[in-house]
């Protein structure tokens, strides 16, 4: 499974902090929203189109304005 997309709502905190993540395998699309951090609760969902899988992702940052896409690091620090 590839890691694609991850969005966090500025926030720290156990009881604050949300994430979502967007991921694909193969022809499927999954989508994690998780609560309280590394140690939280996640709901996870899976759709059959990248577009899908963006819809609920744009429903899921509703609310807020203060969420940032985290984008991945390559490899010796420059992005």
């Amino acid at each position: 499974m590839e890691q694609r997309k991850h969005w966090w709502n500025g926030q720290w905190g156990r009881l604050a902090r949300r994430d979502v993540y967007l991921r694909t395998d193969a022809d499927r699309w999954h989508v994690e929203q998780r609560t309280g951090g590394a140690e939280g609760v996640s709901r996870f969902y899976e759709f059959d189109s990248e577009e899908a899988a963006y819809e609920a992702i744009r429903a899921l940052l509703v609310g807020s304005d203060t969420w940032r896409e985290l984008s991945p690091r390559l490899p010796g620090g420059w992005q």
